[in-house]
């Protein structure tokens, strides 16, 4: 099984806000996911990024790969 660590939309329409979560990377954008890690809400000014920097570091020592997008994030939190 593939994990990966990427962001699952929320929020109502032309309003997103994006779950960062862990999950396999066969199931949909937004469908069924292992574990939450944090939030990134684009729409304010900064953009808020809230993540659990423990459990992403511990789930990429694990084997997950990151998306691009969250790669950035993770990188702007000073995670990676």
């Amino acid at each position: 099984m593939a994990v990966s660590i990427r962001l699952a939309r929320r929020g109502s329409k032309k309003n997103p806000i994006y779950r960062i979560v862990v999950s396999d990377s066969r199931s949909p954008r937004d469908g069924r996911f292992i574990e939450n890690l944090g939030i990134y809400n684009p729409q304010t000014d900064p953009s808020i990024i809230e993540v659990d920097a423990d459990k992403a570091k511990e789930w990429m020592a694990n084997g997950a790969q990151p998306t691009n997008t969250v790669r950035r994030l993770l990188q702007a939190k000073g995670v990676l």
